[in-house]
């Protein structure tokens, strides 16, 4: 082939050139779905996070090489509709028993121990300036990051971005984005730094970007709150948290009690509060036999029963409504009570047994759930989850039927209902 070779003049190899040049400053195989996020990020993000006092420099920096991760859960194709979300109601329902294996709370209080002395100074200046126990504090800790062992694999700015771009929750993640865009904007973390879990969550407290704004605290005097890298600002930041929704400085999360029979299930919930000495006047007692203190008992205390009959009771105070705060399940504040506890006085488990719940998918759940709102009861939302509302719906639909009341789901009740 000489004649090509010949044919090739520096004319040639300059528009070469050109054209090679031009090729390299294209992203890699850009798909469809690139360029719409790349347009998305110019045409709308930037316009409101420019008007947010985002500066170019900052959100350019935040989206160089972002692409949409479309392996994060919960997306819907632009211009779909999002899928029915089937699979989820076909998943096992875990009964509450799996949430508090051995194995996982022995790995938050042991952690939480052998952390306790090596951070004891700064647990006692947090206590004393927040009022939140350091072992609640580090039983979050624990729970959350295994205490900052958890990897953050994700880039921030990827999840947040294709998130806002196409999930089924966009205005939330549109909010969670432009707060993390200010976070780098305020000089309160370099872009690079800003590592998230897959659901965008940043940090060893597992802060959303607007959680971060409002409760991050700069407690070594540093001059920037780094709940990535320090610890007495991971600690103190979570604090903080709890204190911003109602921590009560001096009361503790609860208590286990026996819930003797003629005490309904039904009566569980934080709009169903009654002074302690009353529930002490209905026969309720300490599972460890105790008497309650006395400054408690003029206190507000609620039920709870997570598992209806079929697992421990519990009187709990508006510091367990504060941990759930941090994640909206009964199970997760009672997890982190319980740690704490156990961090504190030793490894004692529950003095109830949670008994037997299986069997049911979601679905079922949902079912069950549905048939009661049909009739009329409120169960929070049919979700497949049997929260507090659903539980006690349970038991009223039950006593009102002649039926024991447990309070929970069972494969009779939801044949029954359905």
């Amino acid at each position: 082939g000489g004649a090509t070779e010949r044919g090739f003049s520096k004319f040639g190899f300059a528009f070469f050139l050109a054209a090679l040049a031009v090729l390299l400053t294209l992203p890699a195989r850009a798909t469809p779905i690139d360029n719409q996020f790349q347009a998305w990020l110019q045409n709308d993000l930037w316009p409101e996070a420019k008007a947010k006092g985002i500066s170019k420099k900052t959100f350019d920096a935040a989206f160089i090489g972002v692409k949409p991760n479309l392996k994060l859960p919960d997306l819907v194709m632009p211009g779909e509709k999002p899928a029915t979300p089937q699979k989820q109601h076909q998943a096992e329902f875990g009964p509450p028993a799996n949430y508090f294996a051995e194995k996982t709370i022995r790995a938050v209080t042991g952690g939480g121990r052998s952390r306790e002395s090596a951070n004891a100074r700064v647990l006692g200046l947090i206590e004393k300036r927040y009022g939140v126990p350091g072992e609640i504090v580090l039983a979050i800790w624990g729970r959350e990051t295994g205490f900052g062992a958890a990897k953050m694999p994700y880039d921030a700015f990827e999840v947040l971005g294709t998130k806002a771009f196409m999930s089924t929750k966009k205005d939330f993640f549109r909010t969670e984005v432009l707060a993390a865009l200010e976070i780098v904007e305020r000089g309160l973390a370099p872009v690079n730094a800003m590592k998230s879990s897959w659901a965008g969550a940043l940090g060893q407290p597992q802060f959303m970007p607007t959680s971060f704004l409002k409760h991050a605290v700069d407690f070594d005097g540093d001059g920037r709150p780094d709940i990535w890298n320090s610890t007495p600002d991971v600690l103190a930041s979570i604090a903080n948290y709890l204190v911003h929704y109602g921590w009560v400085r001096g009361r503790g999360w609860g208590t286990e009690v026996i819930a003797p029979a003629n005490v309904s299930c039904a009566l569980e919930g934080p709009d169903q509060g009654k002074k302690i000495s009353d529930w002490v006047a209905m026969g309720i007692r300490r599972a460890n036999g105790k008497a309650f203190p006395a400054s408690e008992l003029k206190a507000e205390g609620f039920l709870l029963m997570p598992a209806g009959r079929s697992g421990p009771a519990f009187i709990v105070t508006p510091n367990f409504y504060v941990l759930k705060q941090y994640n909206t399940s009964d199970l997760y504040a009672l997890f982190i009570g319980h740690a704490a506890d156990r961090i504190a006085k030793g490894d004692a488990t529950f003095a109830g047994t949670w008994g037997r719940v299986g069997d049911l998918h979601r679905s079922d759940i949902a079912a069950l759930q549905q048939a009661l709102e049909a009739k009329g009861y409120d169960v929070g939302s049919a979700d497949g989850l049997p929260g507090f509302k659903t539980r006690r719906s349970i038991g009223v639909w039950q006593a009102k039927n002649g039926k024991t009341a447990t309070c929970f789901p069972d494969a009779n009740l939801v044949a029954q209902l359905k």
